[in-house]
């Protein structure tokens, strides 16, 4: 025993009892994904996706609850708040990166209240029309408005969101007005679209794919950096000439601040162990268009901050207000 004192064996002691009675701690609690958007979007079918999957390999009850509002401040402010013991998670999306810039008085510090854990992936945005119009490129689009500035009118799923800011960063670099109809979701902005009250959409390649086959709609432009597989005659922004164009929706999840690394890495592995399956990869691949990046908390990082700053340039400059 010489050389170890009695303090030493009293702290040993007691990080033994400790390590347990967390892990025991976090075992006995439900784990709640809280999505900060209503049900039925992309956001909630990825959080469902994993509910049933983690439950499994953590054995444990896994739950998600839907807490929208406040362009998903409500619901990144409630998992801000929560005891930062590995019991709730925040499932979201790219309009995360916006709350910073286009709320007032936003209830969570995106980057100081929440920690990254994982990126899941990420879709181009895509720019359709309803079929009954005449454009079939984006210049047909830009040569109608410079004839009748702001006759035509594109359809986002609200102020705020990348739709919105996209279609205003390329509205601008063409020198053209193009009015702006938010909505309340995907759903309503689209049946304005296939209705005809609107003339485009700027959505996610999700929302926009769902409609591809029935004829109603037509792809204008794609936002990624390179042609989706399922839209290859569908020209990119950069390809259309403006090399700034490129608009990525993507998924993420986040934990509150001061998570434990042991609690982030813990969600993590078996997050990337589920979404590496080829079966739910597919069905991702398949439903949301989605391109798996799988980036660990480091790397999720360095991609979110990177988001904030730029779309929060677009929302400044444009002084767009939610």
């Amino acid at each position: 025993m010489k050389g170890i004192t009695r303090r030493t064996m009293l702290a040993a002691s007691a990080a033994f009892t400790f390590a347990p009675s967390l892990a025991l701690a976090q075992a006995a609690k439900n784990m709640t994904l809280v999505v900060p958007f209503p049900p039925g979007g992309s956001t909630d079918a990825l959080a469902r996706l994993l509910q049933s999957h983690l439950q499994t390999k953590l054995g444990r009850i896994v739950l998600v609850e839907n807490k929208s509002g406040a362009a998903g401040s409500l619901g990144a402010a409630q998992v801000a708040k929560s005891p930062p013991d590995g019991s709730s998670f925040l499932v979201t999306f790219d309009s995360h990166a916006v709350i910073p810039a286009i709320l007032e008085k936003p209830q969570v510090d995106v980057e100081q209240d929440l920690m990254p854990v994982f990126l899941v992936g990420t879709a181009p945005y895509v720019i359709a029309a309803n079929a009954s119009r005449p454009f079939k490129t984006f210049a047909d689009i830009v040569a109608a408005s410079k004839k009748e500035p702001g006759s035509i009118k594109y359809a986002s799923v609200g102020i705020g969101t990348l739709g919105h800011l996209a279609m205003t960063m390329l509205a601008k670099q063409a020198g053209v007005e193009i009015t702006h109809v938010p909505y309340r979701g995907g759903g309503p902005a689209m049946n304005d679209v296939l209705g005809g009250h609107v003339d485009l959409i700027a959505g996610s390649a999700a929302l926009i794919m769902a409609q591809l086959g029935t004829n109603t709609l037509r792809p204008i432009l794609q936002l990624g950096r390179e042609r989706m597989a399922s839209l290859p005659d569908t020209q990119t922004g950069i390809e259309a000439g403006y090399p700034d164009s490129e608009t990525l929706a993507w998924w993420g999840i986040f934990a509150p601040k001061g998570t434990p690394p042991d609690v982030i890495d813990g969600l993590a592995k078996p997050v990337r162990e589920i979404l590496s399956e080829p079966a739910v990869a597919a069905q991702l691949r398949e439903t949301q268009q989605m391109s798996l990046l799988l980036a660990d908390a480091k790397d999720f990082g360095t991609f979110f901050a990177k988001q904030v700053s730029a779309w929060g340039k677009v929302v400044r400059e444009n002084n767009i207000k939610a």
